[in-house]
């Protein structure tokens, strides 16, 4: 979309200006590398505008190093940085090794450019923190060489293709959550960076340079077809327990959001079955960082009806983001699936198929609409008997200060495929809410059922009269009312035969 693009342009014409930090780098469009030609504002701005087109390579993400009086401390830290730039991947083992490093020296520096490279690049966060971590980083006392970091990669490549094989799908895609990131492992290594400032800073500026990227790729290359490993970066950055932080709130978490929201909805599926073996505290993390953000942009803006809620890509994205961490909840808690098939199978009645002659069936379909992750994760919000947590928790109050009900009514009703209706995440919306909703679908309705009175009317050769009436005697008002109701009914149906 126009504001991806935007982002995109932005970066190329940083790159072109500032450069990615790295002294090595070779990329001739980089102001950092050496036969890079100087340019001015202007004449940069249409490079980049150019390098957009073509889908110019961009370059990995190299946080800046705060800069020391000291030259010695400046040479080491350029030495840190280039000993450990063979480092593609990251494993625990390896973070573990440049962190001691650095605690040693007093520089984090090394630390802080190998995680925003790692961070900020799509690749290499899918390859870090295997569950069976490559041949080659078993041995990380020896640096390795850029031949054996390809072998290794190669056969860890193999190694989890093959182990995949008897769960996947006729299109490769694997049927169980079970991911090869290790988890736990992430969790360790979240625990010792976070504890540093300068590393929470390259995490945040890795995670704006990454997201646009995984946006693209997502929603014109669908790169998890091919790679059901993508879901990793996913994993993986939910795991950071400070992205409630403001650091991530503006700009690093919604574009985080976005690009989540543009996993198919088979990833999605996964990674609510995932998330929903977590445990309570993560699930409630992760529920109360998507709340947060939500709540952080309703109250920055001012929204009417020329500037509706459901137009903020953000706040739609995080509701997005929000839906897997509900059906996480319930598909972690008691449910009982095995209901009434039959709740399932509404035959289509005579009434329905006149809406769809006048062309009125979306407005008018009986029952609520089958959510699409819910249909794929076969499970209903109804099934739940005890959700990890409480339905009322995933309200938002701000939310449902600035929606517009009878806006939202009409997109969930009609515009489905090319507007965002709150009404299709019902959790988020609050009792009061939701009977707004119920009385616009029950005025339209009788509007309907009127028109279908007059039509039938029509049929035969009566007067127009909308209104049904009964009459009853007064000692058997229930009786005489069933009665006649059954036979206006059977009238109407014999009407339409």
């Amino acid at each position: 979309n126009r504001a991806t693009a935007k982002r995109l342009i932005e970066r190329y014409f940083r790159q072109l200006t500032e450069g990615c930090g790295n002294s090595n780098c070779t990329n001739e469009f980089c102001a950092s590398c050496s036969n890079c030609q100087p340019l001015d504002n202007n004449a940069a701005a249409a490079k980049a505008l150019d390098l957009f087109k073509v889908n110019a390579k961009l370059c990995d993400y190299y946080p800046s190093v705060e800069s020391r009086s000291d030259e010695n401390s400046l040479l080491g830290s350029k030495m840190s940085a280039e000993e450990f730039s063979d480092v593609h991947y990251l494993t625990e083992h390896t973070v573990c090794r440049i962190l001691s490093r650095c605690e040693e020296e007093g520089n984090y520096s090394a630390l802080i450019h190998v995680i925003g490279r790692i961070f900020s690049n799509a690749d290499a966060l899918i390859k870090s923190f295997r569950k069976e971590e490559p041949s080659g980083t078993k041995n990380l006392d020896s640096l390795q060489s850029k031949e054996e970091e390809k072998q290794s990669d190669q056969s860890s490549e193999k190694v989890f293709s093959s182990a995949s094989s008897p769960d996947e799908t006729p299109n490769g895609v694997p049927n169980s959550c079970e991911p090869t990131v290790d988890i736990d492992a992430v969790r360790r290594v979240y625990d010792k960076l976070l504890s540093i400032d300068q590393v929470e800073s390259a995490l945040v500026n890795a995670l704006i340079y990454l997201t646009p990227n995984v946006e693209l790729d997502l929603e014109y290359l669908d790169v998890y077809e091919t790679n059901p490993d993508y879901l990793n970066i996913f994993i993986i950055v939910m795991e950071n327990s400070n992205l409630h932080s403001p650091e991530y709130l503006e700009v690093a978490l919604p574009q985080f959001c976005k690009a989540m929201s543009k996993l198919p909805l088979i990833a999605l599926a996964r990674l609510s079955k995932l998330w929903s073996t977590c445990g309570l505290p993560h699930i409630r993390r992760m529920m109360e960082t998507f709340q947060q953000l939500i709540t952080f942009t309703v109250l920055s803006n001012e929204y009417g009806m020329e500037n509706l809620v459901n137009d903020d890509e953000t706040v739609v994205a995080a509701t997005k983001c929000l839906k897997v961490v509900f059906y996480a909840s319930i598909l972690g808690g008691e449910v009982d699936i095995e209901h009434n098939e039959e709740d399932d199978e509404d035959s289509e009645s005579d009434e329905l198929t006149l809406h769809e002659l006048l062309g009125e069936d979306r407005l008018y379909k009986k029952g609520p609409r089958i959510d699409p992750l819910e249909k794929e994760l076969g499970v209903r919000p109804i099934d739940c008997i005890k959700p990890l947590i409480p339905f009322e928790d995933f309200i938002n109050e701000s939310v449902n200060e600035v929606i517009e009900m009878d806006k939202d009514f009409t997109f969930f009703k009609v515009n489905a495929e090319t507007k965002f209706s709150f009404q299709s995440c019902p959790f988020i919306l609050s009792v009061i809410t939701k009977s707004q909703g119920l009385y616009y679908d029950n005025r339209i309705r009788m509007y309907s059922e009127r028109r279908l009175t007059a039509l039938y009317s029509m049929v035969q050769g009566q007067q127009p009269n909308p209104y049904l009436r009964l009459k009853v005697r007064r000692d058997h008002i229930i009786d005489d009312a069933l009665v006649r109701v059954s036979l206006s009914t059977s009238k109407v149906l014999a009407c339409l035969h």
